[in-house]
């Protein structure tokens, strides 16, 4: 796992190699093992890295590498797991003579799998080695031969890569921090990216928060040319774009792999499971190649504890876990996690979380993440990378696993509260909306623990009230199933009625014409958690909590060929019965007590709305500041100040939409 950056162009004159030196060493978080620049003067080019060492921890996995013929030099992000397999395969090309490009290969230098990526370029074109590399990655490679630079994201989005125009050159970087650092960067705040992150409590992709830089959008390629660099294009397209000699394209589309899953569905249960169980031990077993010491995070949930449980399965020694806890019943899973490390016999470390902890956590959020991000359980994944660091180079975690196999709450309760909504006329629905807002959050907490004495516990659910509100602000706001899901993932329904300033452009979640044709309701939401949510906030959130203290971690379930398999098995395999994943619980119940798992999806929160009224009041109420407000000139104050002091009075809970504001906020204070 490592940092990259670069510039591209017309630099004006000033040294390319300082300049690019300089925006590496920002990156040192993300490796702090070694780093290194290389530079053309004559094609105004220069590459910076950072690397940790995971993989050949010799000088020879040093960056950037030039390929063995010449013709390429990279700088690379990420990991190829295949990349011994890849190398048999190529050692059989050379000596086949079977070298398309008519290029000479001289032997490996050392065991990198930054030197078979890039043997691979030189064997088989960019492209096409890009679709044999099971991996995660976030790539700059130089073609010396064609004059060209080409940037690289991984299928799924699990590593960043930023890019934009900058006073005439073409700038890029794992984090903005290292774009912040060319001279003369312009750091004019985008108020469509704002409103878009005041919704989601995270900026999507292709935006960032800043005017002319973007994100490279998971599975696609941009390629360019020095005439490209001059100028700023307009590549915030949701479209593949050729400009002149600029391209931009997608190498991989999870939209084309979903409509292939549904041409090739697997009926029989049983074929299905061998399949996924064999698919996930293969794909743990290559992830599992390092040099460095390896562990995992284990919440004690279906999809960490079925990693651990194969992890352990194909091991002889016991897996290092991690998890955290909370004195607040409600949010702790650390008893959960610690009983199922005990039953596969880990070596299991846990810390409990205080608020203490939280406030200690929170000056370091904006460095860490660079923009705005809202994603409240960044402070717990924070902390507990920063406990695996302590013992561990490497850690697995089960994220993803909601997003293919139907785990969120919403895959199977939305398609039920729909039902009912669409039976209910529009006038009546406010009137129940208004009805239920009667209450109070802790009326419905006295429910939700009676309710704990007389309903089994697949029937009993966790922040009863949290929900109920939901679904009132939803009521009035639908018109169909996929504006329901649109409410559900919105943290301010009219983010335009707080920014001053523009309109809310358009996102994959509003152009419907662009998803693919998924009949089933669940589907959908799964597609576009997969293309959204999950690259947007859960892989950032991981990435940068754990690159932060020089944690490398790893996704097991995003090996795309778990993903293309996923796709292929029929909703009635994971949601059955009222419940989610049922195929990852029918494989983890052969190695872990059904009894251990089966309980209501808590997810991995904090205590959020409770420290907001309590020991961050203060804190949040100087970000809060109406005057204050009123002079950044970014937000409307009163339906800020509205919600907070409903929120303080607990007539609702409006802890994750105020926490994007907070978290702006203290970005924008520390910019």
């Amino acid at each position: 796992m490592c940092g990259i950056t670069g510039v591209f162009g017309y630099a004006n004159g000033n040294d390319l190699t300082r300049i690019v030196g300089a925006m590496a060493a920002s990156l040192e978080h993300r490796g702090p093992d070694d780093g290194g620049v290389w530079s053309d003067e004559k094609a105004h080019i220069a590459l910076g890295h950072r690397r940790l060492s995971v993989i050949d921890l010799s000088l020879q996995g040093h960056q950037p590498m030039h390929s063995a013929c010449g013709r390429y030099i990279i700088v690379f992000n990420g990991e190829v797991y295949n990349h011994k397999a890849l190398r048999r395969e190529l050692k059989y090309e050379f000596a086949s003579g079977h070298l398309p490009r008519g290029e000479e290969i001289v032997g490996w230098r050392g065991q990198s799998d930054t030197e078979t990526l890039l043997a691979a370029f030189s064997c088989w074109g960019i492209e096409e080695a890009l679709k044999r590399v099971v991996g995660m990655f976030a790539i700059a490679v130089w073609d010396r031969s064609d004059r060209r630079l080409n940037l690289v994201r991984d299928r799924l989005g699990e590593k960043p890569l930023y890019y934009g125009w900058c006073n005439g050159s073409f700038v890029f970087g794992s984090e903005l921090k290292a774009i912040c650092h060319y001279p003369g960067f312009s750091n004019e705040i985008d108020r469509d990216s704002l409103k878009l992150y005041l919704r989601h409590n995270y900026v999507p992709a292709p935006y960032s928060i800043y005017k002319n830089i973007s994100k490279l959008e998971p599975g696609c390629l941009l390629s360019l040319k020095l005439n490209d660099t001059v100028s700023s294009p307009s590549l915030k397209l949701h479209a593949p774009k050729s400009e002149g000699s600029l391209q931009l394209s997608r190498w991989w589309s999870l939209h084309e792999v979903v409509e292939a899953g549904l041409a090739s569905r697997i009926t029989d249960d049983t074929e299905a499971l061998v399949l996924l169980e064999s698919q996930l031990r293969e794909s743990i077993r290559l992830q599992l190649l390092a040099d460095v010491p390896l562990g995992a995070f284990l919440s004690g949930g279906v999809d960490s504890s079925l990693i651990v449980a194969l992890m352990q399965s194909v091991t002889s020694t016991p897996v290092s876990t991690y998890t955290i806890g909370f004195s607040e019943a409600n949010y702790d899973e650390a008893v959960y996690a610690r009983s199922v490390a005990k039953h596969l016999r880990t070596n299991h470390t846990e810390l409990y979380l205080s608020a203490a902890d939280a406030q200690k956590v929170i000056p370091r959020l904006s460095t860490l993440y660079d923009e705005p991000f809202a994603d409240s359980s960044q402070i717990p994944t924070f902390l507990v990378a920063q406990m695996a660091k302590q013992h561990v180079t490497v850690a697995l975690s089960g994220d993803a696993g909601d997003e293919l196999f139907a785990g969120y709450n919403r895959h199977f309760k939305a398609p039920g509260i729909w039902k009912i909504i669409s039976k209910v006329p529009t006038g009546s629905r406010r009137l129940i909306s208004k009805a239920i807002n009667v209450f109070s959050p802790q009326t419905f907490s006295t429910l939700e623990q009676g309710l704990s004495y007389i309903l089994p516990k697949r029937w009993q659910t966790t922040f009863l009230g949290d929900k109920l509100f939901t679904l009132a602000d939803c009521l009035g706001s639908v018109n169909d199933s996929d504006d329901l899901y649109y409410s559900l993932v919105s943290e301010w329904n009219d983010p335009d009625e707080i920014v001053i300033g523009e309109k809310e452009p358009s996102t994959l979640l509003t152009r419907r014409s662009e998803w693919p044709l998924l009949p089933d309701f669940e589907e959908r939401m799964m597609y576009l958690d997969s293309m959204t949510y999950l690259p947007d906030d859960i892989l950032v959130k991981v990435d940068r909590a754990a690159m932060g203290v020089g944690l490398e971690t790893r996704v097991p379930f995003l090996d795309y060929r778990i993903v293309e398999l996923a796709w292929r098995l029929p909703l009635s395999m994971k949601i059955h019965h009222g419940q989610g994943k049922q195929i990852l619980r029918d494989i983890l119940y052969k190695y872990v007590p059904r009894n251990l798992i089966e309980r209501p999806k808590q997810g991995f929160g904090i205590p959020l709305g409770d420290w907001l009224r309590g020991p961050l009041r203060d804190w949040a109420e100087t970000l809060l500041d109406e005057s204050r407000l009123k002079r950044q000139g970014f937000f409307n104050p009163g339906p800020i100040l509205l919600r907070w002091r409903e929120h303080l009075a607990y007539k609702q809970n409006w802890e994750h939409s105020l926490w994007g504001v907070l978290m702006f906020q203290a970005w924008l204070e520390d910019k």
